[in-house]
């Protein structure tokens, strides 16, 4: 062993979005923590699409804002456009988009760690993670020095044995051209960490000065900008358009006489890819039937020329990738900067992990991203601040941070990849969530700040004015339903410039507002009372009203899954002696050692039946120590 370093209570290995939101989390709530990069340049690198956000991982993004993380503010100061999805919804589902200037992106998360209190960052490969006793005692570097820590998280992203692949071409690489990482995946094993391939890809580069962009659909911004961050008052800054294309028959016929060259169809690549981002070639295999594919023409930054064609991953060889870009509109001249890639990689069965993202059998090993099988930035940024806490907490000696499903989209991420595990790379979507309309992106601060500041996340000064924002929603409803308006012809003139049925007797505004056609806004041309209040306010004013009888409906929902969920598990249960319980509900528990009843209840091959034979076990075990008592 080489050179014994000083020692520190959290190491993170890997500064990808994970390991950025890790080593923070770990550093603000006072551990002494190191964050290990192969090269400092490429920390919170967006090899993929430079965006933050969309459906589901925008609620994942104002999530760990609400907890103290650091990516939604990142987005608010770098993006070059942004967006509200899903619009015509409902808020349940609202997702905000931001495309971000990547490199900017980059400095700007690079210099929040340079500056940060309590946190070394150090360029070094890890090779080796120094296990005793099923305990984590540090790790040990590419040259052989010796890093003492008290816990380590693994961040390590794509990097893992990483193999880019190009038609029949495939060589050893992280993403981007980075080196990748090929030692440590042996390390893991070595400790009995059962390894996998998974397999991701991204579309051509294109110069923009080779793009005619007269024959694209423009995609505007939204105007005013909404933050990704609740710190972020406002943002005025000129945005950069996006395009919309479509792919043509051409494209389609070139992709279907060149099948046999895919490294997908032909064998070459091993791991398993993306469901719900696939490659295009793979879109018109599963897709047969449709005339044409979106392509979204982005840009990646505004001190470059380089355009990204989101929707446009492939393995395919370079010519014929050539083809296929110069077969769609607007690109018949395009010349590529960069080619697509398909990238394989190696990561862990997320099943081997606890709720705390805490390995089960390694006690102070933590895992987060990429490498547990997920896909994304956001969803990596989400478990890397879960795990940064956790690493922390351990070391201070403390009980772990869970999120369960009735909490946040974070709950449901983590919760699905330790107690469901995963066949492919796991993407967050609205549908996974069964309280959505509780977990919407507007109220993340009501439902996590309080949380974030317990742990030492917040300031003072940001969770005073996240109270006062909760008071002026509560007091803004009280007056609504307070405040009646008569049936006046000024009153109906207005319902009737609305669309809205007429009134007879006095209606409080409380009860106008439920209307689907009467926004809060327009209020104000009845109610001469209306305080002048942020936008955040009234739109959550205005949520909570219209939606009431559902939210009710979803939280006695909650409150029942929470009774499933506050029964916990001993940890000395022994499965094989309960009498009741299937051969298969007997293995799945024995492997998966769930915590409480609820996650039990989420096992695949753990039946009602099952659940109840568990429930009359706890009782009675319940009664005997009350017996003994």
């Amino acid at each position: 062993m080489g050179f014994v370093h000083e020692a520190y209570d959290v190491i993170v290995i890997g500064a990808g979005h994970a390991g950025c939101e890790a080593a923070l989390a770990a550093a603000r709530m006072g551990a002494k923590t190191a964050i290990f990069t192969m090269n400092l340049d490429s920390i919170a690198n967006m090899p993929c699409n430079p965006s933050i956000g969309g459906t589901a991982k925008g609620h994942l993004v104002r999530e760990i804002d609400a907890l103290g993380g650091e990516m939604g503010k990142c987005a608010d100061k770098t993006l070059i456009q942004s967006r509200i999805l899903n619009r015509a919804k409902g808020p349940a589902v609202y997702s905000l988009r931001a495309q971000i200037d990547r490199r900017s992106y980059q400095r700007e998360m690079k210099h929040t760690l340079e500056c940060q209190e309590n946190l070394h960052l150090c360029q070094a490969e890890v090779v080796d993670i120094v296990i005793r006793n099923n305990k984590v005692e540090g790790v040990i570097t590419h040259i052989g020095s010796f890093f003492p820590a008290k816990a380590v998280v693994l961040t390590t992203g794509t990097y893992l044995k990483g193999k880019i692949i190009i038609g029949d071409v495939s060589y050893e690489s992280g993403p981007d051209g980075l080196l990748p990482s090929n030692r440590l995946s042996e390390s893991l094993k070595k400790y009995g960490i059962q390894l996998r391939r998974f397999k991701t890809g991204t579309p051509p580069r294109i110069n923009r000065r080779s793009i005619d962009f007269s024959k694209m659909i423009v995609q505007p911004g939204d105007d005013p900008i909404v933050p990704f961050s609740f710190e972020t008052q406002k943002i005025e800054r000129e945005q950069v358009p996006c395009y919309l294309i479509y792919s043509t028959e051409e494209t389609h016929r070139i992709v279907r006489e060149n099948l046999h060259r895919s490294p997908l169809y032909s064998g070459k690549i091993e791991g398993i890819g993306p469901r719900y981002c696939p490659s295009f070639e793979d879109k018109i295999v599963k897709f047969a039937d449709k005339e044409r594919h979106q392509i979204f023409v982005e840009p990646m930054g505004l001190d470059t020329e380089e355009i990204y064609l989101q929707g446009f991953s492939t393995s395919m060889p370079e010519d014929v990738q050539h083809a296929m870009v110069r077969s769609l509109p607007g690109l018949e001249n395009a010349q590529i900067m960069r080619y697509a890639y398909a990238i394989e990689y190696d990561c862990i069965d997320p099943t081997c992990l606890k709720l705390s993202l805490e390995f089960k059998d390694i006690e102070g090993l933590f895992s987060a991203g990429q490498i547990n099988g997920s896909s994304g930035y956001e969803e990596a940024a989400a478990q890397g601040i879960i795990a940064g806490i956790n690493a922390a907490l351990k070391v201070q000696g403390k009980e772990p941070l869970i999120l369960d499903r009735s909490q946040a989209y974070i709950g449901v991420l983590i919760d699905d990849l330790v107690t469901k595990g995963t066949n492919e790379p796991y993407r967050m979507m609205t549908s996974r969530a069964e309280y959505r309309l509780h977990l919407r992106q507007d109220n993340a601060d009501a439902r996590l700040t309080p949380i974030g500041y317990k742990l030492g996340l917040i300031s003072e000064e940001r969770y005073q004015r996240f109270l006062e924002k909760q008071k002026a929603i509560e007091d803004e409803i009280e007056r609504l339903k307070r405040k009646i308006v008569p049936p006046s012809d000024e009153v109906n003139e207005f319902l009737d410039k609305y669309n809205s049925s007429r009134i007879k007797s006095g209606v409080k505004l409380y009860d106008l507002l439920k209307r689907p056609e009467i926004t809060y806004d327009i209020l104000k041309e009845i109610d001469r009372d209306m305080p002048d209040l942020p936008k955040p306010v009234t739109e959550e004013v205005a949520i909570r009203i219209k939606y009431e009888g559902y939210i009710a409906k979803q939280m006695q929902q909650i409150e029942q899954f929470k009774k499933m969920e506050e029964r916990l598990l001993p940890e000395d249960i022994n499965y094989e002696e309960i009498h009741g319980l299937r051969l298969e509900a007997r293995q799945k528990l024995s492997k998966y050692r769930p915590r409480s009843l609820g996650q039990a209840s989420r096992i695949s091959g753990v039946s009602p039946a099952d659940i109840s034979v568990l429930v009359i076990y706890l009782n009675a075990r319940k009664g005997r120590s009350d017996n003994e008592g």
